[in-house]
């Protein structure tokens, strides 16, 4: 779609965002801003000053609210009051390394914050189109060469994998229970949820993940430390799955029935590719030259091979990725080289971004 249809769908409309100080969370306020629409956000206060929400100025974009998704009574509070047409569900624990430290709660947030946040849609009383991410390893992975289709076997061998598993049992049980497809002329909501690959962008700073590790080092002149050099992932950029998640909620709104799913968004299989790849290439377009990449032993376990089937999304959704791994490894690099010279110069390129992408 592009900018003028997504308007069509948002502008003008209000958008219940959770997550939304977060890295994609950020970028889907940015965007969501951009096309007019009207955003709550939810979530808890950004960690660090050169969190992406900061220097996007995010609580000049949307009203702010600064809360716990586990909350249930003020997550209902804050729905029911703003009425919204669109959900957009991004609040989570996103970490895998973390969640071996923290898996009580990780399943918190990321299972009961999902079962919080349908059962107060269940008090909204008009039409509320309903899009839950989750993540691409909610599958239980078998380390094969075969893609992961939307109907094949949920799973997760560390705890965050399980706990994004458990969330898409809560929406099913949720879509059959209270929002059935056969009741829908009744209780008018689609729900839906997002399993997307490995998201890469500007302005994620989190902890013990590929790019960040990578852009700080070469901010700090530090060596660069990776964990497992040949594990495959399904990598795209931020832009592309946020672009997915809008389109999925306008054809949410306009056939809930169809749409009332679960929908991978990854890259092709060509842009299925190792870690060691990502650094390669993410030197490269930063421009410096550097040979002091320490290869370090993983001390959990973490999947080595993990590749999306995402057909059913582009025939049915009409939505395909338009950058391919290189793209997206270099966007990102531009962006935190970008930053590391100048911070506020970092908006009018996400700007520039979104424009090119939506032509």
């Amino acid at each position: 779609m592009t900018i003028a249809e997504l308007k069509k769908v948002y502008k003008g409309k209000k958008i219940f965002l959770t997550g939304h100080t977060g890295f994609k969370g950020s970028w889907m306020l940015y965007l969501l801003h951009h096309l007019g629409a009207d955003v709550k956000g939810y979530a808890l206060a950004p960690q660090r000053k050169q969190d992406l929400f900061n220097v996007i100025q995010g609580n000049s974009l949307c009203t702010s609210v600064i809360a716990d998704i586990r909350s249930y009574k003020k997550v209902e509070k804050e729905i029911i009051d703003f009425q919204p047409d669109f959900i957009f569900h991004l609040a989570a624990q996103p970490l895998v390394r973390y969640s071996y430290e923290n898996p009580l709660e990780t399943i918190e947030v990321n299972a009961l914050g999902t079962a919080n946040v349908l059962e107060a849609v269940k008090k909204i009383k008009k039409q509320c189109s309903v899009i839950l991410i989750t993540t691409d390893k909610v599958y239980e992975n078998k380390e094969w060469i075969y893609p992961y289709r939307e109907n094949d076997r949920l799973g997760g061998h560390d705890p965050y994998s399980m706990s994004k598993a458990c969330a898409e049992l809560v929406i099913s049980s949720f879509r059959n229970s209270y929002f059935n497809l056969a009741d829908i002329k009744n209780h008018k909501k689609g729900i839906a949820s997002a399993r997307a690959g490995n998201v890469i962008g500007g302005g994620d700073w989190s902890t013990d993940r590929l790019i960040p590790d990578i852009a700080k080092a070469l901010c700090a002149g530090k060596p660069i430390h990776i964990r497992n050099p040949y594990a495959m992932r399904p990598w795209q950029h931020v832009i592309e799955c946020i672009g997915g998640y809008l389109e999925l909620g306008a054809a949410l709104k306009n056939d809930p029935v169809k749409f009332s799913a679960a929908w991978n968004f990854g890259p092709t299989a060509l842009d299925n590719i190792t870690v060691e790849m990502v650094l390669e290439e993410f030197i490269k377009a930063w421009g410096k030259n550097t040979s002091a990449v320490k290869k370090d032993k993983p001390t959990v376990h973490e999947a080595q091979f993990l590749s999306l089937d995402i057909n059913k999304t582009m025939y049915e959704l009409k939505w395909a990725p338009k950058y391919n791994w290189k793209e997206a490894a270099k966007l990102t690099a531009e962006w935190y080289k970008a930053y590391d010279k100048k911070p506020a110069s970092v908006a009018p390129i996400m700007t520039e971004t979104i424009q090119s992408y939506f032509k």
